[in-house]
């Protein structure tokens, strides 16, 4: 029961995308892309600024603790006791902390904890945190990363070292000014912490402004895309019978180039629709004549002497018989058109045009005709489609065979010029009617002829009347272009 319902349940139809959806989707996805890059952009930007500031305030701090004077009795405090050889290390003669921070401003990414080292001629006397023991014996001047654990953690830590000869007391102890060294280092997470807070302070304002940008995006792409719409409103305001084209002047170069190309088709389909009208105007007047004749001998084999009866007869099938030709020519030309839009194929036209005349040289005799076959031994190929060009051969030598007097000669030719041009043709002695429209139509050629045409275009040909050489009077060819065809054998 449930398997019938599904079976019966009407199929989905996949719907047409919205052309200003896809756009801001586009849009939108290439501002979510800059965003991601300006994010990058601005971690690596603040990382560095953040590294700058912190040196910035290690080389402060150094010099903040160089520049303070030292009094005359710290300095007899300080200088370095008598020691016997082996003895062990004096201890330092001042450790202290740094004030603790106060509590209402604690330390944070702009404001961070400095750890603090000082010595006076090479005597430590200043331990902000307890880290003398881990400190290697001479550290170089300048900015350098030392590893250091704190508190049970290992990690490297920025450290800035300086040094200067103190002036404070150095002439009361006419001696030599103390050498003031030291090192001010600071928690790397600081630095980490400051980053992050200018890649915010960067990033935050454009997060916030994204669901904005995207809502002028959709705005703004369906305004763009009112034009368009216009345009289209336009185009489906056409005439083509009438012979309506869109103005070419836009506003917009996109849309001149649209319009252009539309224009064209325009064009094309006008030129098409006229042909269409003067083969409808060939094949009436093609079937106006055998059926007019039709009509008046039927009257006259019904009222004629009995002699004039079989005249009319005979007349009258020979009316039907073109009557006849002429609807399989119109059906011959609606199966060239189902057919044009198949693959091509190799087609040997020696073989092709050899395979007609011998299908046509029993007409040519009853009709007291010569027909004769001009074409290399070897094979001539080219792409295309097998049927349709045997089709357009076949009317053509039918048309030269029907509409010319007995004893005409007529020649099928297959030839490749110097210039690499194949040529299939169809030539007669008979009596040249190719330039004149309405005497060929009159002769029934004019659906044939087009039959004829809308082969050669559909197959890269082109079909070519022309007086042709001595000793014929009229020639039919189907003319390949050389770049339109390989130039090797089959």
């Amino acid at each position: 029961m449930g398997q019938d319902a599904n079976l019966q349940a009407p199929t989905r139809t996949d719907e047409p995308r919205s052309l200003w959806r896809y756009l801001w989707a586009w849009a939108l996805g290439s501002v979510v892309a800059l965003w991601l890059l300006l994010a990058g952009l601005a971690y690596s930007t603040g990382y560095h600024e953040a590294e700058e500031i912190s040196d910035g305030l290690l080389v402060s701090a150094a010099q903040l603790l160089l520049s303070q004077p030292l009094d005359k009795p710290l300095i007899e405090a300080l200088k370095p006791p008598l020691t016997l050889p082996g003895a062990p290390k004096p201890p330092v003669a001042h450790q202290a902390a740094l004030p603790a921070p106060l509590a209402q401003h604690p330390p944070n990414a702009y404001a961070p904890e400095f750890h603090v080292l000082v010595w006076l001629d090479e005597r430590l006397v200043w331990d902000s945190h307890g880290v003398h023991d881990q400190w290697p014996p001479r550290l170089p001047l300048g900015h350098q990363t030392l590893s250091l654990t704190l508190q049970g953690v290992t990690q490297d830590w920025r450290v800035y070292v300086a040094e200067s000869a103190g002036a404070a007391g150095a002439a009361e102890s006419k001696g030599a000014a103390p050498l003031r060294r030291v090192a001010v280092f600071l928690d790397p997470a600081r630095r980490e912490a400051l980053a992050a807070d200018i890649s915010e302070h960067i990033l935050l304002p454009a997060l916030v402004f994204l669901p904005l940008v995207a809502l002028m995006l959709a705005s703004a792409i369906r305004r763009g895309l009112l034009p368009l719409q216009r345009l289209s409103g336009k185009i489906a305001a056409l005439d083509v019978d009438a012979g309506q084209t869109l103005v070419p002047q836009q506003p917009y170069r996109e849309l001149g180039v649209t319009v252009q190309s539309i224009n064209a088709l325009v064009l094309r389909l006008q030129a098409q629709v006229g042909r269409e009208r003067r083969f409808a105007a060939d094949v009436a007047h093609e079937l106006r004549t055998p059926l007019t004749a039709l009509v008046l001998q039927a009257r006259r084999a019904r009222h004629g002497a009995a002699n004039e009866q079989i005249q009319a007869l005979q007349a009258v099938e020979q009316g039907a018989l073109q009557a006849g030709r002429i609807l399989s020519q119109l059906l011959d030309l609606a199966r060239a058109q189902s057919l044009s839009s198949d693959l091509p194929e190799s087609v040997d036209l020696c073989a092709l045009a050899l395979h007609v005349v011998s299908e046509h040289a029993a007409l040519a005799h009853e009709l007291g005709q010569d027909i004769a076959l001009e074409a290399p031994e070897q094979a001539l190929a080219l792409p295309g489609q097998a049927t349709l060009l045997e089709l357009a051969l076949r009317n053509l030598v039918d048309n030269a065979l029907r509409h010319n007097p007995p004893g005409t000669f007529v020649e099928v030719r297959v030839a490749r010029d110097a210039a690499g041009q194949v040529t299939l043709s169809v030539s007669d002695d008979g009596e040249d009617f190719s330039a004149d429209r309405t005497q060929a139509a009159d002769t029934g050629l004019g659906i044939g002829l087009t039959l004829v045409e809308r082969i050669a275009q559909s197959q890269g040909a082109q079909l070519v009347r022309d007086a042709g050489t001595a000793p014929f009077g009229k020639r039919f060819a189907l003319v390949w272009p050389a770049a339109d065809h390989p130039s090797g054998k089959a």
